[in-house]
């Protein structure tokens, strides 16, 4: 039997919950049993009594309950935290087979059932993030399960320094648990080389999940004029200067980054491409005001411009800019690829302001292909917040 704190939740969360999504807001829990402590697992009812899921409990987060199981006998020791360490891992030798298991996302938070943590492979390197208490107190099991799963594992490196953190009641942390290292590791990727900074670099050093879309623009690059705009680590233009394009030039605002890039082509060889350190804004505006149509395949990979519901507008407004300036700027017959990685900026709300954009460039768009994050970030359709990268390409006619 179970020693769980019973928490009861309103009809309308139960609904939710019963469809298969993990978070019960603070205003959707009806009363909680005294005596728990935040980070503990309760069980959690429907107002009717009938038993919905166990989950952690944060009263200082707005998601209070992040349910992990919905299984009643579940015992939530250190075998069933190796089990779902081996489901995470078997899925991703499954769809990321060879050599792309080396360096993928190991653990997606909510998509494998881990809310808050994140798990990325470079190579013998892990490197993690930490944003729901729950996952903290229980971090020391699931790392270890992961390092006894992968004992070609030579260092896991923590990169818990999210302001997340703070609202959940942690304190912000960074270090490694197991082995040591300089915070640089090199990493095949789609055949091409990159040195990742797992310390200092964004997030936990490289974004992974653009793997196959880098390698569908690799794909229809050759003999192409390219430019790669918010290249960071230059992975576009990388892939397509490895594709065959007749020219590249890569821009980002970041110093550290265009540096990064040069150095990532310069590990593979890869001679030509032209690093631009400029705001990606002022640089199209600039080719528009000259009438520069110089290049017939751009490639649009911003950051996310909107983290929140609140900034949709402003965020339509700044995609709209730049894909907007990017067609004008492309010939008939010239490529575009455009993405948003933001949760918030849905499919049908980008596609809209994809059409926006081309009616005002009076062009019309011949769709190529239309992907998402690669499959070691999988999406679970009754959890909406995982499916966050929308991508396509098109022939501008």
């Amino acid at each position: 039997m179970r020693d769980h704190k019973t928490a009861r939740i309103t009809e309308k969360a139960e609904k939710t919950a019963r469809a298969g999504h993990p978070w019960i807001y603070a205003d959707e829990v009806i009363s909680v049993d005294a005596g728990y402590e935040n980070g503990d697992i309760v069980d959690v009812y429907g107002k009717k009594g009938k038993y919905i899921g166990s989950g952690f409990i944060n009263d200082n987060s707005k998601i209070r309950i992040r349910i992990i199981s919905r299984n009643a006998n579940d015992k939530f020791d250190n075998e069933f935290w190796a089990r779902r360490v081996k489901y995470a891992l078997d899925y991703r030798k499954t769809v990321m087979p060879g050599d792309d298991f080396k360096c993928c996302r190991l653990i997606f938070g909510e998509a494998d059932t881990f809310p808050g943590l994140t798990v990325d492979r470079f190579e013998n390197v892990l490197v993690t993030e930490v944003l729901s208490l729950g996952i903290e107190q229980r971090k020391s099991v699931i790392y270890d399960a992961l390092l006894s799963a992968l004992p070609e594992i030579t260092a896991l490196y923590e990169r818990s320094d999210s302001d997340i953190r703070t609202l959940e009641g942690m304190e912000k942390h960074c270090g490694f648990y197991y082995g040591e290292g300089d915070g640089f590791v090199t990493i095949k990727e789609n055949g091409i080389l990159y040195n990742v900074d797992y310390i200092n670099g964004q997030k936990t050093g490289f974004f992974l999940d653009q793997k196959y879309n880098r390698a569908a623009v690799g794909r229809i690059a050759k003999g192409k004029k390219v430019l790669d705009c918010f290249t960071h680590t230059g992975a576009f233009a990388l892939n397509a200067a490895k594709g065959g394009a007749k020219s590249v030039t890569a821009v980002d605002i970041s110093e550290k980054a265009t540096e990064d890039a040069k150095a990532n082509a310069k590990l593979n060889g890869i001679d030509g491409i032209d690093f631009v350190c400029a705001d990606v804004f002022d640089y199209l505006t600039g080719l528009y005001n000259e009438n520069k149509k110089i290049y017939d395949f751009i490639i649009l990979d911003p950051p996310a411009f909107t983290k929140s519901r609140d900034t949709i507008k402003d965020a339509m407004r700044g995609y709209k800019e730049i894909n907007l300036k990017a067609m004008r700027l492309l010939p008939r017959g010239g490529y575009l690829a455009t993405c948003s990685c933001s949760h918030f900026m849905r499919d049908s709300i980008f596609c809209r302001m994809i059409h926006a954009a081309a009616d005002d460039a009076g062009i019309s768009l011949r769709q190529i292909e239309a992907r998402q994050q690669s499959p070691d970030h999988p999406i679970l359709w009754n959890v909406p917040e995982t499916d966050y990268l929308k991508f396509y390409i098109f022939q501008i006619v």
